[in-house]
């Protein structure tokens, strides 16, 4: 008898513990289906907020890509920046470092050039739509650093990139 005692007292126990104010994350409750208690904004820090890197990262995108050898920006790449340039205006705190790559065709040197020419293009777009220079620095990876590793024209475009990346404070 002792033992079913203790047995009901546990389940009940724990049945109570899950019971708790349903509001705690906010009006709609946990799946915060009307707010999750952050506002329209999300959970701060999260991809669902739209002053978080990670937003920044997933939905406006972190990175542009080129066409073989070149360091001009596509259509595609100026809609890209424009996004990204809207984001870093209307979010003072945080500052970029754009690395600038290229695929492993051709020597080291010359990619180390070709990644800062595409560093230097899209700091200067971002410049030109109204990001201070101050917040901005650019550093060159050449082909060191690879998202793709084969020998496949699939592989080289999504390696010849500009990679934004932001943080909070200032540039040293």
């Amino acid at each position: 008898m002792q033992f079913r005692t203790i047995t009901f007292l546990a389940a009940a126990t724990l049945a109570l513990a899950a019971c708790t104010n349903p509001d705690r994350f906010g009006r709609g409750g946990a799946d915060g289906a009307l707010g999750g208690g952050y506002g329209a904004g999300g959970v701060p820090g999260s991809a669902s907020d739209p002053a978080s890197p990670a937003y920044f990262q997933q939905t406006i995108g972190d990175r542009v890509l080129f066409a073989v050898d070149q360091s001009t920006l596509s259509p595609g790449a100026r809609s890209t920046l424009d996004q990204q340039a809207n984001w870093l205006n209307n979010n003072p705190e945080y500052t970029a470092v754009i690395e600038g790559h290229a695929d492993e065709q051709g020597t080291r040197e010359y990619n180390l050039a070709l990644g800062a020419r595409r560093a230097s293009s899209v700091q200067e777009y971002l410049v030109s739509r109204g990001v201070s220079p101050n917040r901005l620095r650019t550093v060159s990876f050449g082909k060191e650093r690879p998202i793709e590793v084969c020998s496949t024209e699939a592989c080289y475009s999504q390696n010849r990139r500009a990679v934004t990346v932001v943080a909070a404070g200032l540039i040293g």
